[in-house]
């Protein structure tokens, strides 16, 4: 029985490898573990595409899907141009449900300068709540394509921002409840809005204009998660510096009173960007007001490594994400 979340890599290997092959030479990058975008050529223009559904959230779901899809075009450097927007609406729900996350999407579509240019909407028992699905277009020059699998050894890994904000914003809307009499009114409620800090846009287009060698945005697995999908798409591997994974407070505490790992919870908001000169772009993304710092190295060996005080630990490959554990414990009771 497979679990709840992404397929593991092996599973997910197994597929692509019988599924997946070489047909057009508009195609420029090939489905592989981490690569979240297809680049394709249409004769000096660059077309960058990618699909994302939201599963994980029940509020805030059109929110979510605009800036979940726009980061993995960002990841690639690339500039949202439009959206499709696919929605599988249970039996029961009522318009003003579909409307209120249209508006959603159309706040976030126009704070991203994107249109949105058709999609499918279905009411069907095939689903329980409403499942937001978006494929994102993106336009980006010929030279200025970033992948996932560029990352070289020397490199410097750069972090923007925090881990878990999404995970965070999440969990405080879904366990606001169980969560207030433990850690307090306050902190819930700004765990809450972090809803509001998900996007990466920005960071990914400065990135890729100061040369990036790879970019990967960090969704479900965490940080660890996203540094061994950065490193297996790169054939790399990373020593990463737990101490200088910024968390916020909120973080910390809902993490703590949860029994969760901050860094394998889904953390939308935050992208891990190589290069080689790590310092220079943390002071260029300062200047555009965007917390960031260096978390690691990549290097020349396999092995993605976590520096933990004065322990080394490997960095295994991404399983279900802490949020799903959160969801089975406190919303199914298991």
């Amino acid at each position: 029985m497979l679990k709840i979340g992404k397929l593991s890599n092996q599973q997910l290997e197994r597929i692509l490898t019988r599924f997946s092959g070489k047909l057009r030479n508009e195609v420029l990058t090939r489905p592989c573990i981490g690569e979240d975008c297809a680049a394709l050529d249409f004769g000096g223009q660059l077309c960058v595409v990618t699909t994302d559904p939201i599963t994980g959230a029940e509020s805030d779901i059109g929110t979510l899907a605009v800036h979940i899809a726009c980061n993995d075009l960002a990841s690639s450097g690339a500039e949202p141009v439009g959206l499709m927007v696919t929605l599988l609406v249970p039996p029961g729900a009522g318009l003003n449900q579909i409307e209120e996350v249209m508006s959603q999407i159309k706040k976030e579509a126009d704070l991203v300068n994107a249109d949105i240019i058709g999609g499918h909407t279905e009411v069907t028992d095939a689903v329980t709540r409403m499942v937001v699905s978006i494929t994102a277009l993106g336009k980006a020059r010929e030279n200025r394509v970033v992948t996932t699998s560029g990352a070289q050894p020397g490199d410097d890994i750069v972090m923007t921002k925090y881990a878990a904000t999404e995970g965070t914003a999440i969990l405080a809307n879904l366990l606001g409840d169980f969560l207030e009499p433990r850690i307090g009114r306050e902190t819930v409620a700004r765990a809450q809005q972090l809803i509001g800090s998900i996007s990466v846009l920005k960071e990914g287009l400065i990135a890729a204009d100061y040369g990036a060698t790879s970019m990967h945005d960090i969704t479900e697995g965490g940080v660890l998660g996203a540094v061994w999908e950065l490193c297996h798409a790169s054939c790399c591997g990373a020593i990463i510096y737990k101490e200088n994974i910024p968390l916020l407070d909120e973080t910390r505490k809902i993490c703590a009173c949860l029994g969760l790992d901050p860094l394998r919870l889904i953390s939308s908001g935050s992208m891990l960007i190589t290069c080689r000169d790590g310092n220079g772009l943390v002071e260029e993304l300062q200047e555009a007001g965007i917390r960031s710092c260096i978390i690691g190295n990549i290097t020349r060996d396999k092995q993605c490594m976590l520096a933990d005080g004065g322990n080394m630990v490997k960095i295994d490959p991404p399983e279900s994400d802490e949020l799903y554990k959160a969801r089975k414990l406190f919303l199914e009771g298991e």
